[in-house]
């Protein structure tokens, strides 16, 4: 694998027809056996789906929001993105960062880190962002850690799982929350 300065990612706004693409890509990143090639698996957490085609086909579809895909520039155009990223305009200069995943087979590389970057830079210049936030399962320390590196500041907000919401998946304990971060996009 290459490193991924030396990638060349082009970015998308996701469309319908790549609504099987995205799911594969979540569920591969945060679910299951496949998810345990990377860091980012939730398997240890809950079980069953992280996103679903009706789920997936909302996002793509909602206003304002939008889906990012990113490929690997020369990647055929239906081929499965390496990356995806939802953005979403929350008012007053608050951009939602959600949904994002890197293809688990490439994560640990930079692709990441390049993809908030790119992702930070869409929220200002599509709405205006001054502020980003994001929720992320309280028991992640490791992703916790990951997004603290990169700028982002707990808020001490914290949100309830969605227990018995079975679309969001099937907890593995009883203790899972949401905390809150945010950062600044100067």
């Amino acid at each position: 694998m290459t490193g991924a300065d030396s990638l060349t990612l082009t970015r998308r706004a996701a469309g319908p027809a790549d609504v099987p693409a995205l799911v594969a890509l979540v569920e591969s990143a945060y679910r299951g056996e496949d998810s345990r090639a990377g860091w980012t698996t939730e398997a240890d957490l809950l079980d069953g789906q992280r996103l679903d085609a009706g789920m997936a086909a909302e996002m793509v579809g909602a206003s304002g929001a939008v889906v990012l895909l990113f490929q690997e520039d020369g990647a055929a155009a239906d081929s499965r993105p390496l990356a995806c990223v939802q953005l979403e305009d929350r008012g007053d200069g608050v951009a939602y960062f959600g949904t994002f995943a890197v293809d688990p087979r490439r994560q640990g590389g930079g692709v990441g880190r390049r993809v908030m970057a790119a992702a930070e830079d869409e929220a200002r210049a599509r709405w205006g962002a001054s502020r980003m936030r994001m929720t992320v399962i309280r028991q992640r320390e490791d992703l916790i850690a990951y997004y603290e590196r990169r700028g982002y500041a707990l808020t001490g907000e914290r949100e309830p799982f969605p227990y018995g919401q079975e679309q969001f998946g099937l907890p593995q304990r009883d203790d899972l929350e949401f905390v809150v971060l945010e950062k600044p996009l100067d």
